[in-house]
């Protein structure tokens, strides 16, 4: 992937084993409220980080930048992407788009995606949120928002099979507060938040996290504001040539835990598996051609 393609967490992430201590903490700083963090001078910028102002200029350069006026610029240039809805998506795509047919740019924009977005996973962080998901002692809770509540149901219905005290959230509805009242220390959330990020889904992980539970957040390269209180969070990139985002890289990533998941308690789940199986075969719910 380009250097131009990559979003500046793309870049300080890429970069982060080569940079000096006070630079990660710099990083760190500007990756805690981002790309909002980086939008004010320089001195403030700075000052929050509790660094000098060289460490950030250098900082910047070693991002690629000729100064700091250039890194802002394409910070706005992100905050704006955060935002865009469907149409303004649509003409962005609609603008440039090269004559190939639009499979085959469908195609390659999701395989740069896949790709890009497995270059920045942390293994040791997706292990750790299967290893929770696995946990039988605690409650999971699996909630997404207006479209991504598909990919939502869609993790609930395997891990409903794989594992027992499982609850997926209907976040759309005025009931969803009902379902913190049972939650207790340590009880899993999984949630699914990627631009435009809902003011629902955010209260929410407010009101888990402050009873204790632990949080796994997908989203997007630009992080859902739910990152901030997250445990772990799962990035995926999502830009395709539509009007609307591309969910096929976080579905990747959902199935992949899946199928960790399963392998982690698979004593407990085939004995799950045969037990649904034979309901299965009671209710005739499916034709069998044996």
């Amino acid at each position: 992937m380009s250097e131009a393609s990559l979003t500046i967490s793309d870049r300080i992430q890429n970069q982060f084993d080569d940079l000096t201590r006070a630079e990660r903490q710099l990083a760190h700083s500007i990756l805690e409220n981002y790309p909002a963090s980086g939008l004010g001078p320089l001195s403030a910028l700075a000052k929050d980080a509790k660094v000098s102002v060289p460490t950030v200029a250098r900082m910047v350069q070693k991002l690629g930048f000729n100064g700091y006026p250039e890194f802002q610029t394409e910070l706005r240039e992100e905050l704006k992407a955060k935002a865009k809805g469907p149409i303004a998506k649509h003409d962005t795509w609609a603008g440039g788009a090269p004559s190939e047919h639009i499979l085959n740019r469908f195609t390659d924009a999701v395989i740069d995606n896949i790709r890009h977005t497995l270059g920045q996973i942390d293994p040791d962080d997706f292990d750790a949120a299967c290893a929770m998901c696995a946990d039988p002692d605690h409650h999971l809770y699996i909630v997404g928002g207006r479209i991504t509540h598909t990919l939502a149901e869609y993790l609930f219905l395997h891990m409903q099979v794989i594992r027992p005290q499982i609850t997926h959230i209907q976040s759309t509805s005025n009931a969803w507060p009902h379902y913190l009242l049972d939650v207790k220390e340590g009880d899993v959330f999984i949630i699914f938040d990627m631009r435009r990020y809902e003011n629902n889904t955010l209260k929410l992980a407010e009101m888990a996290h402050a009873k204790g539970a632990k949080l796994i957040l997908f989203t997007d390269q630009w992080r859902s504001p739910v990152h901030q209180l997250a445990d772990i969070s799962l990035s995926s990139r999502i830009v395709a040539p539509s009007a609307w985002d591309s969910a096929a890289t976080p579905l990747l990533l959902v199935e992949a835990m899946i199928s960790a998941v399963q392998n982690l308690t698979w004593g407990d789940t085939k004995d799950r598996m045969e037990a649904l199986e034979d309901m299965f075969d009671q209710t005739k719910l499916f034709r069998k051609f044996t």
